[in-house]
């Protein structure tokens, strides 16, 4: 393997036997003048794959333990969630983790205000918030808070979607939160969040703010069968409606027929599992 830069004594960017370029983790991998044919490959600890040239600077700034431990957390999430994360994910967690750990040392405390929506609507990346936090204290002696548990659900969360972009994360998280307590109060119920009901619901949520943000939204003439099911289920109607009303107000979203036809069946869903 070829390194090709220094990062720092125990970081570099290396290119394999492939060509491709990759950032390595390993004892004094960045110590000898570069670029330099590295053949002892057992030094290697971690490597990281389409790492974007921004975070060069921290992989080098950030200490070693918390770089691992990020690592580590990464690659029980792709396991845990069965998907890629986005390749840079290892390392804004790991930035996030050494300021919270700072933070800690200076005893600043900062509220997660998410923290129950976070529980209910991503039960997986909670989960591994959790656990996020023993394996931190395994690499660096220092348990975080647990209002960390959220803050690194929510990096997950972010790393999972497409857009990569935490601004999209938590707008999502506030529309379903907002459009759950539309229903609750249209409906007069309670709706149980640990439900798989409430689960699929919150799926199906998560892809239409993302037809309706990007406007290709479902619109197959649904109306013949959309005018049976007002009929039948009036009240169920009125609840999406109030529900396509919230997303012309609050985000200047239209909602197709189809659109709202799925919005009834899944609402009804709620309303079935309440009663």
């Amino acid at each position: 393997m070829k390194i090709e830069k220094r990062i720092n004594h125990n970081a570099a960017l290396a290119i394999n036997d492939n060509g491709n370029e990759l950032v390595i983790l390993g004892k004094g991998v960045g110590f000898p003048k570069t670029p330099y044919e590295l053949t002892d490959l057992s030094l290697i600890t971690r490597t990281f794959y389409d790492v974007d040239t921004r975070y060069m600077d921290m992989v080098g700034s950030l200490p070693q333990s918390v770089l691992l431990a990020s690592a580590d957390i990464i690659e029980q999430a792709e396991i845990n969630l069965d998907c890629a994360l986005n390749p840079n994910v290892t390392f804004t967690l790991a930035d996030h983790l050494n300021f919270a750990i700072e933070r800690m040392g200076k005893g600043v405390d900062i509220a997660t205000p998410l923290s129950y929506d976070v529980e209910h609507l991503y039960p997986q990346e909670y989960e591994l918030g959790l656990l996020a936090l023993d394996i931190v204290e395994d690499y660096t002696k220092k348990r975080l808070p647990d209002n960390e548990i959220v803050s690194i659900a929510l990096h997950l969360i972010n790393a999972e979607a497409e857009t990569g972009d935490m601004h999209s994360t938590l707008m999502n998280l506030k529309i379903i939160t907002d459009i759950t307590e539309i229903i609750e109060e249209e409906l007069e119920i309670q709706i149980d969040k640990t439900s798989f009901q409430y689960s699929r619901f919150n799926m199906h949520l998560r892809y239409l703010i993302q037809r309706l943000s990007s406007g290709k939204q479902l619109d197959n003439g649904a109306g013949k069968m959309l005018r049976t099911l007002i009929t039948e289920y009036p009240e169920t109607y009125e609840c999406a409606r109030k529900v396509a009303d919230y997303f012309k107000k609050n985000w200047t979203w239209e909602c197709s027929q189809e659109e709202t036809l799925y919005l009834m069946l899944h609402i009804g869903r709620l309303q079935e599992k309440n009663d």
